[in-house]
């Protein structure tokens, strides 16, 4: 069996285990994960307790690994993604990436702080068919203030090929069930 051959195989054994789980995860309430520290939200959603988000299944995409400052999500490229020029469509790479680099900030946030895009960036730098049977994107934190976060992605094939990396910049702010009310006036 091939290197390659072996690296697939551990893959689907790594996502068959996370969607195993996920199958007793019920629907919850997401503002009460602003409680909770991010990378605890990951951990709680890769226990099976929180469900994965819906974008993950329509897009055919799952979280297979978390830790803080760190997400690890993996990908079926298929047809169904196709752009017309025959390949899987830059949108498609742009989620991937998007989930990746917002999960890896996410999972170095305290409780009481959430995270909004405020841009990334995505370079695509090899076309992407169905011929390859699963890619993997990686996000890590380059940096985490108070107001503001930055992190790297990269997706990559059983390989090692790069097909794209990309960058964002988020907003760290406090959610409105966590901001300061003013006081009533009559």
């Amino acid at each position: 069996m091939s290197d390659t051959a072996v690296t697939l195989a551990r893959w689907e054994a790594e996502e068959k285990a996370v969607r195993a789980k996920q199958r007793g995860a019920a629907a919850i309430d997401v503002r009460t994960l602003a409680d909770i520290p991010g990378i605890e939200v990951f951990k709680r959603v890769l226990a099976g307790e929180i469900p994965l988000a819906p974008i993950q299944d329509t897009l055919d995409f799952i979280l297979l690994e978390a830790e803080p400052g760190r997400a690890l999500f993996q990908g079926r490229p298929a047809h169904k993604f196709y752009n017309p020029i025959g390949s899987i469509h830059g949108g498609w790479y742009a989620a991937l990436l998007d989930s990746a680099l917002g999960c890896a900030v996410h999972c170095a946030l305290p409780a009481g702080k959430a995270y909004t895009t405020l841009e990334f960036k995505v370079n695509m730098v090899r076309a992407l068919t169905d011929r390859v049977p699963l890619v993997r994107v990686e996000g890590k934190a380059v940096h985490v203030g108070g107001q503001v976060a930055t992190s790297e992605a990269r997706l990559f094939d059983a390989e090692g090929r790069l097909y794209a990396h990309g960058t964002t910049t988020c907003l760290v702010f406090a959610p409105r069930s966590h901001q300061a009310h003013p006081p009533a006036t009559a």
